[in-house]
This record gives C-alpha cells, structure tokens and sequence, in this order.
C-alpha cells in the first residue's frame, strides 16, 4: 500500500496584530451565530412536539432528554468560546502597541514585543520608553 504524497505548500500569511484579533472576534462571532441557530432549531423541534398532543410519557422523556443533551453541549461552546474571548483580550492587552483604528492606547509604533513568561530571554521591548522605564527602576 502506498502512502499518500502531500505537495510541498508554504503559504505566507502577514496578519497585523490587528487584524489577528479582528479574525478571531469575527471567529467567535460566526461560531456564535451557528449555535443561535441551534438553539432556535432545538425551539422550534419542541414546539412542533407539543402541537401533536398524541404522546407518551416516554415521548416527553425523550425529548427531555435530546433537548437536554443538546443544551449541555451549547454550554460548553459558550465556556469555551468564553475563554477564548478571554485569551483575545488579554492578547491585546498584553501589548502597549496598538494599530492605527486603536483610539483607546496611545500609539507605540516601535514596540512589537510583549512579554512572555515562557521565555524570558525574549521578553525585551524595542521601545524608548520601556526601555527609559527599566533604566529608572
């Protein structure tokens, strides 16, 4: 059996730090709107079970128990697409660099780096002020 070739692809992605947190709110936001469906497909599945008024008591458990299960898992999005609203704000926040549309931080063009408990030989700024910061302390 032979094994499958996979071509050689290199795509180059430039992203702005911007435009990365700009791509995953938008992220968070589709994955959002896909369980606002979801639960209006779960609405509207109960609603056309209880216009049929010829069930079981089984009938009811079961349905108890989809509409349950699938509300479990809607939760668990929600914590998860919490934390990641979370990492995306600490993203930003890490970094006293902004892009231009920012008109909340003041703009520190010359800063790229944040820091980074991982690795501290990194955690460096090129900024004259950090820079003028770490010379007073």
């Amino acid at each position: 059996m032979s094994m499958p070739t996979i071509p050689d692809i290199t795509p180059i992605v430039s992203l702005t730090r911007c435009e990365t947190i700009e791509l995953l709110l938008s992220s968070i936001a589709l994955e959002e709107i896909g369980l606002s469906h979801i639960l209006n497909a779960e609405g509207e599945k109960l609603q056309a079970f209880l216009k049929n008024h010829d069930h079981c008591l089984d009938d009811y458990l079961l349905l108890n128990h989809s509409v349950n299960q699938t509300l479990r898992t809607i939760v668990k999005s929600q914590m998860l697409l919490q934390f990641k609203l979370e990492d995306v704000a600490d993203l930003d926040d890490r970094c006293e660099c902004t892009c231009e549309k920012s008109k909340h931080k003041p703009k520190k063009a010359d800063c790229h780096n944040f820091y980074d408990p991982l690795r501290p030989e990194d955690n460096h700024h090129d900024c004259k002020d950090h820079n003028h910061h770490r010379e007073k302390k």
